[in-house]
């Protein structure tokens, strides 16, 4: 089974950056949210995936209901569901929808072990007939309102039974005419360890012509995306763990697109961008979350900075706000700069 053809030149809005710039954000639990998807955007990510949000937050309403509230500036993008009962799922869904969001994404890939009680994320790829159920029930409810995606990982371990579940899925996928599914190459039981198995995607990707597949896993500069690209065929690249304080990844990645050198960022810019970073977290969340989300992400950023295990131990060390800022002053300058970034595309 090979699924339809892609309409190369008939794409849906959502997804028209996607011949001239094959990557995008990943949906990062604990990192992007809505101030580290426009940080992204800001620096050339055409297209950005949500947190994992479970079903019941947003049909129940509350506080999951209001996390997945737009900002205007986040667009196109992706609300990623995380659940197990299909019409759970369908009614999420449909809240999506009415929020705005673009492209509804099915988690099937969330390889945590606190999931597996409920049968979420990647523990679906044991239970093939409740993942493909789920599949029918969104594609019932949505219908032609808006592109669907899944994100998988290659199986639940690498037993043959494993592989055979996750080819069940795929192709049913394909029969409910999901525009791409996004495929990590490792399995749910390597969590992170060892190699993402990139061969798994070459597979894919000659046994399903006709069909999207786009790749993650072991994606940490901008070359790896275009390697990942030239020795897959995948589609395009869903850039994951080696854009948390890295957004310069995608603006790096457009510039080797041009033919010109990957610039690396400045310490005057990196600088500007965690100010930039702080005020946008400030402005989706309370002073609590923002002191906690900054600290994680100081200590990220910190890799850049010219004296990088220094950088790391002094985010470690903040304990407030206070603590924060004069980390940063002290490391990156007082001095904001403009922002060299590249604008999202039209």
């Amino acid at each position: 089974m090979t699924g339809a053809s892609p309409q190369r030149s008939n794409l849906p809005a959502a997804f028209s950056w996607l011949e001239e710039n094959p990557f995008f954000q990943a949906g990062l639990q604990g990192y992007s949210d809505a101030a580290m998807r426009i940080i992204s955007r800001r620096h050339g990510s055409p297209y950005c995936v949500t947190e994992a949000m479970p079903d019941q937050f947003l049909v129940n309403g509350g506080k999951g209901l209001k996390a997945a509230e737009l900002d205007p500036e986040d667009h196109p993008i992706a609300g990623q569901l995380i659940g197990s009962d299909p019409l759970n799922m369908a009614k999420a869904a449909r809240v999506l929808l009415e929020l705005g969001y673009d492209v509804i994404d099915l988690n099937m890939a969330c390889p945590v072990k606190r999931l597996r009680k409920n049968i979420r994320g990647g523990h679906l790829l044991n239970r093939p007939e409740d993942a493909i159920a789920i599949i029918r029930e969104i594609r019932q409810a949505v219908g032609s309102s808006a592109p669907l995606t899944i994100k998988l990982r290659r199986g639940f371990d690498d037993e043959q039974a494993s592989e055979k579940a996750f080819i069940q899925i795929l192709e049913e996928a394909i029969e409910q005419e999901y525009f791409a599914v996004t495929v990590h190459g490792r399995t749910v039981r390597q969590k992170y360890e060892g190699p993402s198995r990139w061969s798994f995607l070459t597979e894919l990707t000659r046994s399903y012509p006709r069909y999207r597949i786009m790749g993650s896993g072991d994606i940490f500069s901008p070359e790896s995306i275009f390697d990942m690209i030239s020795e897959t065929g995948v589609s395009a690249v869903s850039v994951a763990r080696g854009s948390i304080g890295n957004p310069w990844i995608f603006r790096q990645a457009r510039l080797l697109l041009e033919g010109k050198a990957a610039r690396l960022p400045e310490l005057a810019e990196q600088g500007a961008v965690l100010r930039e970073h702080f005020e946008l977290c400030s402005r989706f969340h309370p002073e609590n979350k923002t002191r906690n989300l900054m600290r994680k992400f100081g200590i990220k950023f910190s890799r850049h900075h010219p004296d990088p295990e220094a950088a790391e131990s002094a985010f470690i060390d903040c304990r407030t706000i206070e603590d924060w800022w004069e980390v940063l002053d002290r490391l990156y300058g007082s001095q904001e700069v403009e922002r060299q970034a590249v604008p999202p595309p039209a």
